[in-house]
């Protein structure tokens, strides 16, 4: 019984690993989707230490490959939308990817010989694919630009192009803070968030309909439950990560809940 329970458990843990190193990444730029498999990027890629990992909150050791080698001929100019397994979808300019500052790009690739640790809010993990970044204060890389679990990434239009309803209106000035509130929750709220019943992400609850969250938290609430979800609702199984402010500043909180309270009177529903 022991030997037959024993060999129970090692094919398990063989078709877990046969469906982590089986696994694919799909690309597609407008000119001909790419598909690469894990074994093929882990016999390509070397070896890169990310102090700080966003998701793992210590450094990490990495088989990954550049991301540029995965995204020939990639534009200034043009979109990305990375899309994990779990609904979560980063959308980052190409700019960002090709940056000059020094922040690097890297896609990790999960080897089943040495699996990546488990995450208390991911059971399945953050495998296979991971976007990581060496160097990411230098470019000003976001937590929210660092998806796991990546599946896909395509080329597409710009945010406010698929989704004009989220976008602010012409009479808005261009240094008025509900902009740059836009901006920064273009970069963070919206991998999770719609609005306005607008967006890819599959994670979150809408931010505008029925209701704003500007229109039924106090202001100091709203502020201490982005900056720490769990201090206004203990829940252990809660997905939302917390927004410190080393990485969400008090200006570009303060200009989030502008642009917030500006949707709040800009509500479209179909």
């Amino acid at each position: 019984m022991k030997r037959l329970w024993g060999c129970c458990l090692l094919g398990l843990w063989l078709s877990l690993s046969l469906r982590v190193y089986a696994a694919e990444l799909h690309v597609d730029l407008g000119h001909g989707a790419l598909v690469f498999q894990s074994a093929q990027l882990l016999e390509r890629a070397v070896a890169v230490t990310v102090p700080d990992d966003v998701a793992f909150h210590r450094t990490m050791h990495y088989h990954a490959v550049p991301l540029l080698s995965l995204l020939p001929g990639l534009q200034p100019g043009q979109h990305l939308q990375f899309i994990a397994n779990d609904g979560f979808v980063a959308e980052i300019p190409a700019d960002v990817i090709l940056n000059e500052q020094g922040s690097k790009p890297w896609i990790a690739v999960e080897d089943p010989a040495q699996p990546w640790p488990a995450l208390a809010e991911k059971p399945k993990g953050a495998g296979p694919f991971y976007l990581v970044w060496t160097d990411p204060r230098a470019a000003h890389i976001s937590t929210e630009q660092w998806p796991f679990e990546l599946s896909s990434i395509r080329a597409l239009r710009g945010v406010d192009a698929r989704f004009p309803a989220i976008v602010p209106g012409s009479s808005v000035p261009s240094d008025s803070p509900v902009r740059r509130g836009f901006a920064v929750f273009k970069r963070t709220c919206f991998a999770c968030h719609t609005l306005n019943g607008e967006g890819d992400s599959k994670l979150g609850p809408d931010l505008n309909i029925p209701h704003n969250p500007t229109e039924y938290l106090r202001a100091d609430l709203l502020r201490a439950f982005i900056r720490n979800p769990q201090s206004l609702r203990r829940w252990p199984q809660a997905q939302m990560p917390p927004f410190p402010a080393d990485t969400l500043s008090d200006a570009d909180l303060d200009a989030v809940l502008d642009y917030l309270r500006y949707m709040a009177k800009h509500k479209v529903t179909r």
